[in-house]
């Protein structure tokens, strides 16, 4: 009898096991969790800025207003006179005709926001 009882438990914990096993089982995402098509969302805080071609450079794609919401593709330090300098390349709907979709704004000329509903109130605040 106290054979068939250690049986018994054994099965049970066997059974027990094999259930608990089915019930955690993980299957990954497609994409990984921390790829991001964006970084951020920036306004414009001076009264204009030019959106240049790359960071640093000289050739002026256009210019955005002060309140503008613009997404934040990348982020870089680029050494300008032996500072380095934070540039940010943006992406946007700028009006206009031919206006460029994307370019290069220095991180100084911005504030930056972790979701576009914060930049659209922080847009609204410094346009009024």
């Amino acid at each position: 009898m106290k054979g068939f009882s250690i049986f018994l438990l054994l099965l049970f914990s066997l059974v027990g096991c094999s259930r608990n096993q089915e019930d955690f089982s993980f299957i990954p995402p497609v994409t990984h969790p921390l790829k991001r098509e964006y970084i951020g969302f920036a306004v414009i805080t001076g009264s204009f800025t030019h959106l240049l071609d790359e960071p640093g450079g000289d050739l002026s794609k256009g210019y955005l207003r002060r309140g503008t919401v613009v997404r934040i593709l990348e982020r870089r330090l680029v050494t300008i006179r032996e500072n380095p300098e934070p540039w940010v390349l943006a992406e946007g709907n700028y009006s206009g005709p031919g206006s460029p979709s994307q370019g290069w704004l220095q991180e100084s000329s911005v504030d930056i926001y972790d979701n576009e509903s914060r930049a659209v109130t922080a847009s609204k605040a410094i346009i009024q």
